[in-house]
């Protein structure tokens, strides 16, 4: 059983990754290699904007999912903690959906 710490901060987690985009980008994340926001954009494909993709990156990166590193002029994202996947492994095999 969760203790009811736990169940908040999961559930304010759940809240930041709540759109698919969010969970597509963690799922190219999760492939290995840190990305840029064009980068994430180009694979996203179709409507994806980069101010939209700076938003979700940045929500994310302040809740502790992402981290950052800057090179020359960009930053590459990646996921902090790779026990996140953990999630979507779980979201794979859920028969709702």
């Amino acid at each position: 059983m969760l203790s009811r710490d736990k169940l908040q901060v999961a559930a304010r987690l759940l809240k930041v990754i709540a759109h698919p985009v969010k969970l597509e980008i963690l799922q190219l994340l999760g492939k290995g290699e840190p990305m840029d926001v064009s980068s994430l954009c180009e694979c996203i494909g179709a409507g994806c904007e980069i101010s939209m993709m700076s938003h979700h990156l940045a929500k994310m990166k302040d809740n502790g999912i992402l981290k950052s590193e800057k090179r020359g002029k960009q930053v590459f994202y990646s996921i902090a903690d790779k026990s996140i996947l953990n999630l979507l492994d779980c979201l794979d095999q859920c028969d709702l959906i």
